[in-house]
């Protein structure tokens, strides 16, 4: 059962790139990124940590290359995983051009940082002759020194202005394969620079709030500052920021494109908060189930509802429903229909068997 949203996002009109395998912009969907925090010259963490993120569903994984030996693992690395690799590179543009040979899929450079007009053009060519598109990230902890004496603080004008500067260094050497940030840990100067950033080019954007913080506040800043943007139809391209298992960032970066019915990928439970009219126990079921649904891809609706009062309104609107009914005797739902009835110590065998069968009809779909 597919429910028609009430209101359909109209999509900011990008222009696409593609970052190895991956379309970003124009009508692709909006890729889901994350980053490793392994070394990078541990390459068998690293490949491992990946392919983790890969089967999360990660479109789009970046990695760190502080070093020489860093950018030389690539590589290797690059070989063994089966998503596009993005290489972070800071201040080094022979970093950039080392990742570039390895095999790296996309760069991420702020173009500022890494000198003369000679050295962005060797990495460019890199970029070029190795098919690497680039991503220009401006953060507004790293601004340049010239535009903080400008704008006395990092402020929307200053993200921008670093944003147009660099947009305009690479289009003056012929380079358009490209998209851009403007991040920020302040949810309202990261909105505010990206609507302005928005308004001026038809670039792929790429959302994020910085160093959101732990799991439950980074997620909840993630979700207010990447969710109003995407409600807008701006951003084609978003990555959680969490100090937290990489792993954690793109569970909620789907829960973020799930609300927003733009990306379906794995169990979405509606559930109630539970309360006194529960006829079994909400919370721990859920929690339950949660865990032994994790390996599910395919895009499933499941209600969990305690009691009668809104059980049967939301199973109507989900592929499964469970509604709690009096004496141990609760309802489930298929598609929206009653069909059968379940008593509380099989309702997660019961929940799960109905759940997997769901998936495997899908995979026949």
């Amino acid at each position: 059962m597919n429910v028609r949203p009430f209101r359909e996002i109209i999509r900011r009109s990008a222009k696409q790139i593609k970052v190895g395998t991956v379309n970003i912009g124009g009508d692709a969907p909006i890729s889901v990124q994350s980053m490793t925090n392994t070394l990078t010259t541990n390459i068998y963490e690293t490949i491992k940590q990946i392919n983790q993120l890969a089967e999360a569903g990660a479109d789009i994984v970046r990695v760190s290359c502080p070093d020489q030996d860093s950018s030389l693992a690539l590589k290797k690395i690059i070989k063994e995983t089966n998503v596009p690799i993005v290489a972070d590179i800071h201040f080094h543009y022979k970093r950039a051009i080392e990742a570039a040979i390895a095999g790296a899929h996309c760069l991420r450079i702020n173009p500022g940082n890494i000198g003369s007009k000679e050295k962005v053009r060797e990495i460019l060519k890199a970029a070029k002759d190795y098919n690497c598109s680039i991503r220009i990230g401006i953060n507004a902890g790293s601004l340049s020194k010239s535009l903080l004496e400008k704008y006395k603080e990092p402020c929307p004008e200053a993200l921008v202005e670093s944003a147009s500067n660099n947009i305009k260094l690479l289009e003056d050497e012929d380079f358009y394969n490209f998209k851009i940030s403007v991040k920020s840990s302040d949810v309202f100067l990261a909105i505010k620079s990206y609507r302005s950033l928005a308004s001026i080019c038809n670039y792929p954007l790429h959302l994020g709030i910085t160093e959101a913080g732990g799991l439950t506040t980074g997620s909840i800043k993630s979700s207010i500052g990447i969710g109003m943007l995407l409600m807008e139809g701006i951003g084609d391209t978003i990555r959680v920021s969490l100090s937290a298992d990489p792993v954690e960032e793109v569970k909620v970066a789907y829960e973020i494109l799930k609300s927003l019915n733009l990306r379906h990928r794995g169990i979405n439970i509606i559930s109630c908060p539970s309360c006194a009219r529960q006829a079994f126990p909400v919370i721990d079921t859920v929690k339950i189930l949660e865990e032994k649904l994790a390996h599910i891809k395919e895009p499933i609706t499941l209600s969990i509802i305690g009691c009668v009062v809104n059980g049967p309104g939301e199973a109507a609107q989900t592929q499964i429903g469970l509604t709690g009914g009096g004496k141990d005797n609760h309802m489930m739902y298929l598609s929206g229909i009653p069909h059968h009835k379940v008593v509380s110590k099989n309702i997660i065998e019961e929940v799960v068997n109905l759940v997997e069968n769901k998936s495997k009809e899908f995979k026949k779909n």
